[in-house]
């Protein structure tokens, strides 16, 4: 799908490999700055958005993520490959400019999300257990 005449379209996209930030100036003239993390959790792919309302997954251990490519999509959109071998999102410009404005707001609730599934942005990090175990399972310890 194309950006509509009226959309933003990006101007500049650079990669900071050493602080794994992607920054896209658009033509509005607004500028973001993203974290490799940040646009791994929020990807528009099937994998993390499920096929429908109510079947996102959350993404958890993403916080040391980073971009090892960045492929243009004809004249609408990129593909990221993340370095945990993600790399099935198309970032249409009108996304990475929704994810930009909206940027402070979906973060606060991805790391709500995180805490109330006891989940870390830490890789590897366990799970933490709320509740009593599942049928059929018994706590040790």
């Amino acid at each position: 799908m194309a950006a509509s005449a009226s959309s933003p379209v990006p101007t500049e996209i650079k990669l900071h490999q050493a602080s794994n930030a992607l920054e896209v100036s658009f033509s509005d003239g607004r500028a973001f700055r993203y974290t490799c993390e940040f646009l791994r959790v929020h990807s528009p792919s099937a994998e993390v958005r499920g096929h429908g309302p109510g079947q996102e997954v959350l993404q958890t251990g993403k916080r040391d993520v980073g971009i090892t490519a960045i492929e243009p999509v004809g004249s609408y959109a990129v593909k990221l490959v993340f370095s945990d071998g993600h790399d099935t999102g198309l970032y249409s410009w009108d996304y990475l400019h929704e994810l930009g404005r909206d940027q402070e707001r979906l973060w606060q609730h991805y790391l709500q999300r995180l805490q109330e599934a006891g989940a870390s942005r830490e890789p590897n990090a366990p799970m933490r257990q709320s509740g009593p175990p599942a049928k059929g399972w018994k706590q040790i310890g």
